[in-house]
């Protein structure tokens, strides 16, 4: 019991961390983890996990770790339209992930052995299309972080940081 506590707190700094790390790149602010949002992540997680539904993300490995799921998550900005700011269901994770509004963020982490599932709640809620929403919250890098590490560990940011088998649905 401990080591999957170990293991969940483990995964919610990484997963915060790397949050804050896109949202720097894109001049937001940065983010605090909720128990309260937390708790109700992992109870998402856990029904989502029981029912074998989808998910905001599910990995058909047992394991990963915060980052992957952010990662995977900000790797659409490859897709996003910045000419024509706006929601998109290809690109509401990364929208999700750097909306300047958003300040507090809880995370649910269940796994049945088999599959991964991973809940991000956000407060305030990202993705408001309504207008001037998007261009007020989705702020693009500026030209000179374009493709910088978010860390010194990481490569270059591609439209490909995913862990094999994993999809967002």
């Amino acid at each position: 019991m401990g080591k999957t506590n170990n293991r969940n707190a483990s995964f919610q700094k990484e997963f915060l961390e790397t949050h804050n790390a896109y949202r720097r790149k894109h001049n937001t602010p940065q983010m605090t983890l909720s128990s309260e949002m937390t708790a109700s992540a992992q109870k998402w997680s856990e029904h989502l996990c029981s029912l074998y539904a989808h998910s905001i993300y599910i990995c058909s490995l047992s394991y990963i770790l915060g980052k992957e799921a952010v990662d995977s998550w900000y790797g659409e900005i490859k897709d996003y339209n910045w000419s024509s700011p706006g929601y998109s269901s290809a690109t509401g994770h990364f929208t999700q992930v750097v909306w300047k509004d958003s300040t507090e963020l809880g995370v649910g982490l269940a796994t049945d052995g088999r599959k991964v599932f991973v809940v991000g709640q956000y407060r305030a809620a990202g993705n408001m299309n309504m207008a001037g929403y998007f261009e007020e919250n989705v702020l693009p890098e500026p030209s000179d972080n374009l493709h910088t590490p978010v860390s010194d560990h990481d490569p270059p940011c591609s439209p490909h940081h995913t862990v094999a088998k994993c999809s967002m649905l």
